[in-house]
């Protein structure tokens, strides 16, 4: 028999039963959770633990650059940014350069804010 870890299953139904808007702030907060736990690795010069949390990060920004919805008029300009913020992450990583990793984290923690913030004002309606 399996014993269920209560923190995993309060994940899996927050998950499950979030909207896509809560969906979307949940990926940029596993996005800088990722860029943090990176950031630590380099500090500590564990180069591995580094690459596979930079890995997860760009995995996420890439999500957001295959789920934009062309039709609307921002896309393009966020599909260049998406594409910008991955490419740092992979220069970032290559050179592991923190200033570069910091760069990366700024335009995501902007993105995140600015999220909240529709979130915030489509609620308030």
């Amino acid at each position: 028999m399996a014993i269920n870890n209560p923190y995993q299953t309060y994940q899996q139904n927050s998950v499950i039963t979030a909207s896509p808007q809560e969906l979307t702030l949940m990926l940029y907060n596993g996005c800088l959770k990722f860029i943090k736990l990176a950031k630590r690795a380099m500090e500590e010069g564990k180069i591995e633990e580094k690459n596979t949390n930079l890995l997860k990060a760009q995995a996420i920004i890439q999500e957001f650059q295959i789920t934009l919805d062309r039709d609307i008029a921002i896309s393009e300009g966020l599909a260049q940014l998406y594409e910008y913020i991955n490419f740092r992450l992979i220069e970032a990583n290559m050179k592991n350069d923190m200033a570069i990793l910091e760069e990366a984290e700024g335009q995501v923690k902007e993105l995140r804010d600015t999220w909240k913030e529709a979130m915030a004002l489509v609620k308030g309606k």
